[in-house]
């Protein structure tokens, strides 16, 4: 080994020190990464829509905001620090923006509403830039074409979540006495009547604008989360009226035997105070009925855990349709033509169950197939999906990342010892046992 010197030993520290900063910036990016496949296409399209509005007061800002300003300097010191201000002020009005757009959104939606305290700095920022328009007018520090560019993009970052906060009649109405004040003011100070006419112009253009590019959008979402809400609201009153159901089951069965019970009890502690032999025939009568209603209730249970095989092929073909996956089950001879007991059916239903499931959780497909078929006297269930990310490939493979999207690992009653899964594949039991399946993993 050949020891370094200063400038290797120098060397070798920063570029160590530069590994470590390239590996803090990949890890920022698989983050960023994950946490955006982790999130549901309805939040996607929710995070989608606040960037777009909130990167369009910038967009408008280098290219309406900032190229009619050339021509201030060229000019002198008064034109060039006006344009410098009024740069700064709209950049200023575009942060205010952004970070009003997240309570518009919440205030439209009516999940919270939004302090209108959060309105005066940016009214007195709108006040401050029409200012700074009309004093470049006066001064001459831009031109004719380009005041009206000004004008247009003037509105454009205060109104953009104002438009979420009032009615579209009371917005039009107070953009419309801005208007007039703004080419009234630019009236005075000299500028000709065909520019007026064409700021006015851009005036209206602007309002129209944001009207038409943010409400639609907030309406959509608004409507969306409506449906998610309703869809999440449905699922919880389905899982409630099933708990109703297995209660009024388990009260149906036990609830007469326990009144039996109880009076026989009743009956032998009588007999037997009296020293009558027959209080012994009570209770075995009171022994009898408990066990009875013991058996009773492992079949309601046991009724209640079941999973149909066709049952849980529909469902999972609705679920995953409902979700925008194409579906489509292949069978043979169809799920209910496959010729197994209804022991193995059921565990390939509980199969589909936590495919579909894994399938939703894990994954972002756009087309799963549900293939059902015989195989040498063995039933053969393979489920196949194009949504498996990277992340689950090393996941599944003893890496980082999360379990893969379609997966199980249970071994069914009356099935044999199953395999423990191996890079998203299963075979639960030996061909020719009672079941046998397969769950398979495809781009």
């Amino acid at each position: 080994m050949v020891p370094l010197g200063p400038a290797g030993l120098t060397t070798a520290v920063r570029h160590g020190n530069d590994m470590k900063e390239l590996d803090a910036v990949i890890g920022r990016v698989r983050g960023w990464r994950r946490g955006w496949t982790e999130r549901t296409k309805l939040q996607r399209i929710d995070l989608y829509t606040r960037l777009t509005l909130c990167a369009l007061p910038w967009v408008f800002l280098v290219t309406w905001g900032l190229l009619p300003l050339g021509k201030a300097f060229g000019q002198g010191p008064v034109p060039v620090s006006l344009a410098v201000a009024f740069l700064v002020v709209n950049a200023a009005q575009c942060l205010l923006s952004n970070r009003n757009v997240d309570p518009a959104f919440a205030h439209y939606r009516g999940v919270a509403p939004f302090p209108l305290l959060r309105l005066r700095l940016p009214a007195v920022l709108l006040a401050v830039l029409t200012g700074l328009l009309v004093a470049l007018a006066a001064v001459g520090g831009v031109e004719d074409a380009g005041l009206s560019l000004l004008v247009l993009d003037l509105p454009l970052a205060f109104a953009t979540p104002y438009v979420l906060l009032v009615p579209a009649r009371t917005y039009l109405l107070r953009c419309a006495i801005c208007a007039v004040a703004v080419v009234a003011l630019l009236g005075a100070v000299g500028v000709p009547g065909r520019t007026l006419f064409g700021s006015a112009v851009s005036l209206l253009v602007g309002t129209v604008l944001v009207l038409i590019s943010t409400r639609p959008s907030a309406w959509s979402l608004s409507v969306m989360w409506q449906a998610e809400e309703a869809r999440d609201m449905q699922a919880r009153l389905a899982v409630a009226e099933e708990r109703l159901r297995f209660g009024r089951d388990m009260h149906d069965v036990l609830g007469r035997n326990l009144a039996v019970i109880a009076l026989k009890s009743e009956l032998a502690v009588e007999l037997a105070q009296r020293g009558n032999a027959a209080a012994v025939d009570q209770m075995v009568e009171v022994q009898r009925i408990a066990r009875a209603s013991q058996q009773e209730v492992r079949d309601v249970v046991r009724g209640y855990r079941e999973a149909d095989l066709p049952t849980e092929l529909l469902g999972a073909k609705g679920v995953l349709e409902a979700a925008g996956i194409t579906c489509t089950v292949e069978g043979a001879d169809g799920p209910a033509g496959i010729g197994a007991p209804p022991a193995v059916q059921a565990a390939l239903g509980w199969v589909v169950r936590e495919a579909a499931t894994n399938v939703l959780r894990h994954g972002d497909p756009r087309v799963c197939v549900i293939r059902l078929r015989t195989v040498a006297g063995s039933v053969v269930l393979e489920v196949e999906n194009d949504g498996v990310v990277e992340d689950d490939r090393a996941g599944a493979n003893g890496g980082a990342g999360r379990p893969p999207p379609v997966r199980a690992a249970r071994v069914w009653p009356g099935c044999g010892s199953g395999s423990r899964p191996s890079a998203g594949r299963w075979r639960p039991g030996r061909p020719g046992t009672a079941c046998s399946g397969s769950l398979r993993r495809s781009r």
